[in-house]
């Protein structure tokens, strides 16, 4: 075991990866000699050459065109989009196409490529490098969509999406990237996509979070905890597919929910959590559910710590749902 970063568990996740298949590409922009923009692909142009890890032209659209052919042609591509708020150029091409292929060939021929993009904010890079556009991958039927909050797990959930016959979308909290360490085997492993890992037990109110708010989850609960109140916190890892048995378990147990996601609020995954348990098991509610989410606007430049929902936010709901 080594204590890595998630920069590092991602790219040693890659590289074995790439030692034992020779069919995995990896390209995009500045992946190549300069390792991407947060270097998560040092090194790997240097041991695997030009032909398998190479630098791509600004265009995501042809990017995840390029994906596209190189996955109906064996290849296992995985396209890196530089920050997640450049995917929109290429927005059609994911869901008309790398979405609906096996759909479209009546289960013919499936479409193997993980899409690598960083995402969220909490590094103050503004309005354009900060955005949580998670929902709009979850609406889309075809894709799966992996959100890690820590190294083990982004290293063991890549390998996974790597090896899974269908498109993945890898989204990277950036602001984890380098922030947030944990003990990672050197050997290969993978971890279940689909299912989520119960991080913190507690009696008297469930926490759902993912990626960077797991840990706002996590903070939210100790404080909670100074007060009287045991927090079952429950870390997704992906949002689809979600593990709705999970949740509901621990509803069940616990009789009160409160959701942290940094995206606006509006037709969120936190929307989304509430209307399940809303459905499935209301009867064992002994309060509203709340959401603690971004707010509904553009992510602000000056206002970064404000927007990003914190563990005193959290606290705050945690406290409300335990004395309704």
């Amino acid at each position: 075991m080594a204590e890595l970063n998630m920069l590092a568990a991602i790219n040693q996740g890659l590289a074995e990866e790439m030692r034992e298949n020779d069919r995995i590409l990896v390209f995009g922009e500045d992946v190549g000699k300069s390792g991407g923009v947060f270097l998560a692909t040092k090194g790997l142009q240097e041991e695997f050459g030009e032909r398998r890890v190479f630098d791509t032209p600004l265009a995501e659209a042809g990017i995840l065109g390029m994906a596209v052919g190189l996955a109906i042609n064996g290849y296992i591509p995985v396209p890196e989009i530089q920050f997640v708020d450049f995917i929109y150029p290429a927005y059609d091409m994911v869901v008309t196409e790398i979405a609906k292929f096996r759909y479209r060939s009546a289960g013919q021929y499936s479409l193997p490529m993980v899409i690598r993009t960083p995402s969220g904010g909490g590094i103050r890079g503004g309005h354009y490098h900060s955005q949580s556009p998670e929902a709009y991958f979850a609406h889309t039927p075809g894709l799966k969509v992996v959100i890690p909050s820590n190294p083990y797990d982004a290293k063991g959930l890549l390998i996974a999406a790597i090896r899974d016959p269908d498109p993945v979308m890898f989204l990277e909290p950036k602001k984890l990237y380098r922030s947030v360490k944990g003990e990672v085997p050197k050997e290969t492993y993978t971890v279940e996509i689909g299912k989520a890992k119960l991080v913190k037990e507690g009696n008297d109110v469930t926490v759902v979070a993912y990626g960077a708010m797991l840990h706002t989850a996590v903070d939210a609960a100790g404080k909670a905890a100074q007060e009287g109140v045991s927090v079952e916190v429950i870390d997704l890892r992906t949002i689809v597919p979600y593990d709705a048995d999970a949740i509901l378990a621990s509803v069940r147990k616990t009789g009160r929910l409160v959701v942290v996601v940094e995206a606006p609020s509006i037709a969120s995954m936190a929307s989304e959590i509430s209307a399940l348990v809303a459905e499935e098991a209301v009867e064992y509610l002994a309060s509203p559910v709340l959401r603690v989410t971004g707010f509904d606007t553009p992510y602000p430049y000056a206002l970064d710590n404000l927007y990003l929902p914190d563990s005193s936010r959290v606290f705050e709901a945690i406290k409300k749902v335990a004395t309704f």
